[in-house]
């Protein structure tokens, strides 16, 4: 497995020649065997009932045309419209059984990959696009979906063809059968040599179309900024481009195809030369019938055509093998955050940092926190105020564990946090972000996210706690109004107050809010700051702040710089004597020491 931090490159896929992730597919197959036997089953009888119309060509040409005889005629024609009825039911069963495994392969596989990625620690989307993940998961899917619904079908049903033909030209002819198997190594070379080409530039096509899909999505993502900037010509020229090299790539890959296919054919071709030149030699001096020449001829085509198909569907095993080791390394992505810990969670207990240190992966040269000490009462208000890059935000991630600390330990009571299952920690807490990110959805929807059991009822009451009601009745169809991919129709002050009604929908015993009063209005702020003072009762709270007056009546401040804690106390006590808060104070203030401490804010 590649680094469990990120998605295998292109590099790395280019690099397995083998057809060895495909086996992977065989443990979503082995559910579904009934189905797999059938269609087997079905294949092997087309293949048979295939390869008996030689026999009705032989019926046809000895019995019918050469003894110009009506009955073997007729003879002829009945036999090959019972193979042939016969074909189609096979056909039907086969195509049936064969496109319905494909379809459900296709759909479980894309769902144990998603399930696995909703467990991988966020640092692994920090790395890698979500855009190419999900093409990946898309793109690549529906690759396998053709393999198994198609390729592997016609891979198997031909290379039954092709046996089954070769045994027949055997008791037919076997001095012809030799000159035709003269070819087979020849075709042989081009398959096995061009296949490996193909491989390769099916990974990178792939890797291409992933690249233009990810641009795609970030651009029409930010459709605002592109519009404001007026970018959008660099944008298109940038997404030609993207497209361009895509397209490029997908020329070669179709060239070295196209030059696999003609090469099998044209050595196949020459040698069916050979035998008809041999085999009609034959037939004048007597020594083969016309019938088995006919028959012959038939085998040698089925044979002719078993290889063509072959050759262009190893081309297909090519590509679905790179799209297969690409999904299989989602699939069994690690996620970097044990989650082993089996304790009880106690209740009412303080959250302890003790000599913490952190470094971020990406760069291990700068710690984000380093000797950091810091206790959180419960049921208190803690406030984080500092600096941008001091550490603040590194101590959420903590707190959820979307990481956990290099050195040192954060506990919860006495017991380390890693000590908990992740379920159960992070039922405990609650996260109101500056941005809050909604789903696509009713905004019933939206505020249930907090809790997915809850009742009509207690959704209306969170919102009417987060002063979200007013608005949502205003709208056509309240509670069931839809607002758009990430709450686009909603405003800015309107998407924080349902972010809030989330939280206290989920009534969590630890409440993590990062500044979500920054970037609203005055009203909104207002309406927002009333919902917080509701939500923070009882709970412990902890506040990351850059407008002071927002958090000078928390129960305790924590002044944090680069990576350590600096100074805790009350806004009084900090104005006093620590110099750092007293200089984000004077830039926030107008007032004197003694004003400021008299300042109230409801958010406390």
């Amino acid at each position: 497995m590649s680094d469990a931090g990120s998605v295998p490159s292109d590099n790395d896929t280019r690099k397995s020649k083998s057809l060895r992730p495909l086996r992977e597919l065989l443990g979503f197959l082995w559910p579904h065997k009934g189905r797999l036997i059938i269609a087997s089953a079905a294949l092997v009888f087309t293949a048979m009932t295939q390869l008996s119309l030689g026999y009705g060509i032989q019926i046809l040409i000895d019995q019918g045309f050469s003894n110009q005889s009506e009955e073997g005629l007729r003879r002829a024609v009945l036999f090959m419209v019972g193979v042939g009825f016969a074909m189609a039911c096979g056909s039907f069963i086969r195509f049936y059984m064969v496109s319905w495994l494909g379809e459900r392969v296709s759909a479980d596989l894309r769902r144990d990959v998603f399930n696995n990625l909703l467990t991988v620690h966020p640092g692994f989307y920090e790395k890698n696009h979500a855009g190419e993940i999900m093409s990946r998961i898309t793109t690549d899917t529906t690759l396998l979906q053709t393999l198994i619904g198609s390729s592997v079908s016609l891979a198997a049903r031909n290379a039954l063809t092709l046996v089954g033909a070769l045994i027949l030209m055997s008791l037919t002819n076997i001095k012809l059968t030799l000159i035709m198997l003269i070819g087979v190594p020849l075709t042989l070379l081009p398959v096995l040599y061009l296949g490996r080409r193909v491989r390769n530039l099916s990974n990178k096509s792939q890797a291409s179309i992933a690249s233009v899909g990810n641009r795609a999505g970030e651009v029409l993502q930010s459709i605002k900024i592109v519009q404001s900037f007026q970018r959008e010509t660099m944008e298109r020229e940038v997404f030609e481009q993207e497209v361009s090299r895509a397209f490029d790539i997908a020329k070669k890959r179709i060239q070295q195809r196209a030059w696999l296919m003609a090469c099998a054919i044209f050595l196949f071709l020459g040698g069916m030369v050979g035998m008809m030149w041999t085999g009609g030699q034959d037939v004048i001096a007597g020594r083969m019938s016309g019938g088995d020449l006919g028959a012959f001829v038939f085998y040698a085509v089925m044979l002719g055509t078993a290889f063509a198909t072959l050759s262009e569907v190893w081309g297909d095993l090519q590509r679905a093998a790179g799209a297969a080791e690409r999904l299989v390394e989602l699939l069994h992505q690690e996620s970097n955050i044990p989650d082993h810990g089996s304790s009880p969670i106690p209740h009412g207990q303080a959250l302890v940092a003790r000599d913490l240190s952190f470094t971020y992966p990406a760069r291990p040269e700068n710690p984000a926190l380093s000797d950091f000490n810091l206790t959180i009462a419960p049921g208190k208000t803690l406030a984080l105020v500092g600096p941008s890059g001091a550490g603040k935000s590194t101590l959420f991630e903590l707190l959820q564990r979307f990481h956990d600390p290099s050195e040192g330990a954060l506990t919860y009571g006495d017991i380390a946090l890693a000590d908990f299952s992740l379920q159960d920690w992070r039922s405990k807490a609650a996260l109101v972000p500056q941005a809050p990110i909604l789903f696509s959805g009713d905004i019933a929807y939206n505020i249930a996210y907090g809790n997915p059991d809850a009742s009509q009822a207690d959704i209306e009451a969170a919102a009417k706690a987060a002063y979200a009601q007013e608005f949502i009745e205003r709208l056509p169809q309240g509670y069931e109004s839809e607002i758009g991919a990430q709450g686009v129709q909603l405003s800015g002050g309107q998407r924080q107050r349902i972010a809030l009604a989330r939280a206290i929908l989920k009534n969590p015993e630890i409440l993590l809010l990062d500044e979500a009063t920054s970037a609203l209005d005055t009203e909104s702020e207002y309406y927002v700051q009333l919902a917080l003072g509701e939500l923070t009762k009882g709970r412990t709270t902890i506040i990351i702040a850059h407008r002071l007056s927002t958090i000078i009546n928390a129960d305790a401040i924590a002044v944090i710089d680069s990576g350590s804690v600096v100074d805790v106390g009350t806004h009084s006590e900090l104005l006093t004597r620590c110099d750092l808060y007293q200089r984000l104070a004077s830039m926030q203030f107008k007032e004197t020491p003694a004003e400021e401490a008299q300042i109230t804010s409801p958010a406390a």
